[in-house]
């Protein structure tokens, strides 16, 4: 596939002076330089730029058995912490 790339002239002499020391066309240069920024890219993804970008590959994965997890949390949490107290003031 044809692509036009607009260089400066200092890009432009790295990629001409790349050729002729490795014996290959700008075009293979540029190619290899694509493929290593990917190759580079996948290696070191960017930075998250949210806190859900963060935390997006962890979103579905917990299986909640019964799916009832946030129902009734305010009650359970009650629940808990009153069975923790009750376990404090029998020591």
């Amino acid at each position: 596939m044809p692509l036009s790339v607009r260089l400066d002239p200092k890009t432009e002499s790295v990629v001409k002076r790349l050729a002729r020391r490795h014996k290959q066309t700008q075009s293979a240069v540029v190619r290899e330089a694509i493929t290593a920024y990917a190759r580079d890219e996948t290696a070191h993804p960017p930075e998250p730029s949210t806190p859900w970008e963060a935390l997006r590959h962890l979103v579905g994965v917990a299986d909640s058995e019964d799916g009832r997890l946030s129902q009734d949390t305010g009650e359970r949490f009650r629940a808990l912490a009153q069975k923790k107290a009750r376990a404090r003031r029998s020591r």
